[in-house]
């Protein structure tokens, strides 16, 4: 059986900067969850611009995802600019978006229940990607999920409250939580909580992850790795989680087995890792 998760972001032109080199490579939160959801075994279309004709560069994407949405020119792709600082932690010195200004809820395709998963990447506005959201129930999306980003938690913390709070599944990082509620334990426990039903992941570099469902929070620990490049590594394990949930996972070893590929990922520039592997 078929496993189908549609991610809607973008593919970006990304300069990163690593241990006093520069790389210059392909990301975009967008890209890394729709790669990481096909790695993992489903079947993942991305919807973000297109970039006509297709740069070198990007061919492999296009070999291995159903990409749809409007066309752009290669320039006008997103380009972020990112120093790493080591131990997972980085600084987005520079962004364009570009072309995500193209991107609107008519790409939607008309009947969204096809699809196992609908993921809402970070996108440059908090707005845009509740106005997706809204849009992708009235199209029939039986599960949604959404990532954020620490700018956006920063300039719209009550969209952002707003996407969670009607998104079935939810990704984001400590920093990223901490910016939207403030201390995330109140007596040793973990204060945040989820709607019935609902999930919520927060990942802690090293220190592994929790999900969060209702008030039950279960901790993960992280899978060792050789920290190179971290860049998309929480879009890696959103990607693997919403695949082993399409499968059938339950969401705990759904997000174990996601934690192991983001692990594998982080060890290499880019999405190197992530293209070299054969689909499940």
């Amino acid at each position: 059986m078929t496993h189908r998760i549609l991610v809607i972001g973008c593919a970006s032109l990304d300069t990163l900067h690593i241990g006093g080199r520069t790389y210059h490579t392909i990301g975009g939160a967008g890209l890394y969850t729709a790669l990481a959801a096909r790695c993992a075994g489903a079947h993942a279309t991305l919807l973000g611009p297109r970039p006509s004709p297709l740069p070198a560069l990007l061919a492999p994407i296009a070999q291995r995802l159903e990409w749809i949405g409007p066309e752009a020119a290669p320039d006008a792709l997103p380009h972020l600019e990112i120093v790493h600082h080591g131990d997972g932690k980085a600084t987005l010195v520079g962004a364009s978006w570009g072309a995500e200004s193209q991107l609107a809820t008519t790409h939607l395709p008309d009947d969204l229940s096809r699809f196992d998963f609908v993921h809402i990447a970070a996108l440059s506005s908090a707005h845009k990607m509740l106005d997706f959201l809204r849009a992708c129930r009235e199209r029939g999306a039986s599960r949604i999920s959404a990532g954020t980003y620490y700018r956006i938690v920063q300039n719209e913390p009550a969209t952002v409250r707003a996407i969670f709070e009607q998104a079935d599944l939810f990704f984001m990082n400590e920093n990223e939580a901490i910016g939207l509620w403030g201390s995330l334990r109140v007596a040793g426990r973990i204060s945040t909580r989820t709607r019935e039903g609902a999930l919520l992941f927060i990942t802690f570099d090293k220190r592994g992850a929790i999900v969060i469902a209702g008030d039950r929070a279960t901790p993960l620990p992280a899978d060792p790795a050789d920290e190179l490049d971290p860049t998309g590594a929480g879009d890696t394990f959103c990607g693997a989680t919403l695949a082993g949930m399409a499968r059938g996972d339950d969401p705990i070893t759904a997000a174990a087995n996601a934690a192991a590929l983001a692990a594998r990922k982080i060890e290499h520039v880019g999405p190197t890792f992530l293209l070299g592997l054969p689909l499940l």
